[in-house]
């Protein structure tokens, strides 16, 4: 359908999704998975065309997805024994109609007609789980961000057919891109050249970025010592509570030099939301690691904040991913915003 950001998409019905899936409740490798179901019959809007992701499993950087979407609809981990990670949820365009009607209705009368489905929901329920291959008896989950690599290939950073298709999309303006290009002139000037264009190409980067209000650069490390504690703060933050993140040379004398709060990476997509207010979404302390399947427990809770994802501004070799992942934010790196603030907020 080559559907872009914008369109509008109504999920098809439990029973022709389930006709698009092997007995693994997959397609061409992509697990559906249960969460998903409560959305059939549904309309929504096309959030960004997932044509690209990031490798957050074997960390090889973009990788390539054909007939793919995101709506703006998220996990929500009940299928996963409550993982909190809230990641976008994949969607093959063949679990889709779009809302005006298209020349799709071929494909339409194709899996009216495919006979009865090789998986039932059953399936996919079970296929939320998997032996651990280390044979240590902890449960493995298996959901799309764990499977990444099987549903994707991989996509060269200096492939410029995805930042066309970036643009014609409508996942990224112009505006966007030529920033993003810009950036990554001074990145990779400064990674080349390190010792004696490091700081000069930092200098006119921040001078450059100053002509426009811009973001300065974002790749600057951490003043605490590597093997020293760092500091630790406990607002009880709430779902709800507006907060300010504090300014980013206030957070870089939280982090030691590889940019770690007690093990927590402050990375460069989170500096343009520096100094901005924000309310709280929800707290985080358990979460599905890709890599292994296995749940995970924060030994120091984090937050996630309303509207505040990776935007792939400054991700070298995976620029532009749609993907969107929420932000983990300790909460030394915030400031809750004093109660008479948050009432004139609410106010209409």
């Amino acid at each position: 359908m080559a559907l872009r950001a914008g369109d509008f998409v109504e999920v098809r019905s439990k029973e022709e999704i389930l006709r698009t899936l092997d007995e693994h409740g997959r397609m061409e490798g992509l697990p559906f998975m249960p969460q998903m179901f409560q959305y059939c019959g549904q309309r929504f809007e096309v959030f960004k065309r997932a044509h690209k992701t990031c490798d957050t499993v074997t960390h090889t950087g973009g990788r390539r997805l054909p007939d793919a979407v995101h709506l703006n609809l998220r996990c929500d981990g009940g299928a996963y024994d409550g993982c909190q990670a809230a990641c976008l949820i994949f969607w093959k365009e063949a679990w889709l109609n779009p809302v005006v009607p298209t020349a799709s209705s071929a494909d339409d009368h194709a899996l009216r007609s495919s006979g009865g489905p090789r998986c039932a929901e059953e399936d996919v329920w079970n296929a939320t789980r998997a032996r651990s291959p280390s044979g240590d008896g902890h449960i493995r989950y298996v959901c799309q961000a764990t499977e990444l690599p099987g549903f994707t290939t991989f996509l060269p950073w200096w492939d410029v057919r995805q930042y066309a298709e970036d643009f014609t999309s409508g996942n990224a303006t112009p505006g966007r891109l030529f920033r993003g290009f810009v950036y990554l002139a001074f990145y990779h000037l400064a990674q080349t050249w390190r010792n004696r264009l490091g700081a000069p190409s930092r200098w006119a980067y921040d001078r450059f970025q100053a002509l426009w209000g811009g973001i300065p650069y974002p790749r600057r490390r951490g003043t605490i010592p590597s093997g020293d504690l760092t500091p630790t703060s406990t607002l009880d933050l709430q779902p709800g509570e507006l907060v300010r993140v504090k300014s980013y040379h206030e957070i870089l004398a939280t982090v030691d030099t590889a940019n770690k709060n007690r093990g927590l990476y402050f990375d460069a997509e989170q500096v343009p939301f520096c100094g901005q207010v924000y309310r709280v979404q929800a707290r985080l302390d358990k979460f599905i690691d890709e890599a292994t399947g296995k749940m995970r427990t924060l030994k120091t809770p984090a937050v996630i904040l309303e509207g505040v994802w990776c935007n792939s501004r400054y991700s070298n070799r995976r620029m532009f991913c749609p993907r969107s992942i929420f932000a983990w934010w300790r909460e030394t790196w915030l400031e809750r915003v004093p109660a008479s603030d948050q009432n004139r907020a609410a106010a209409p």
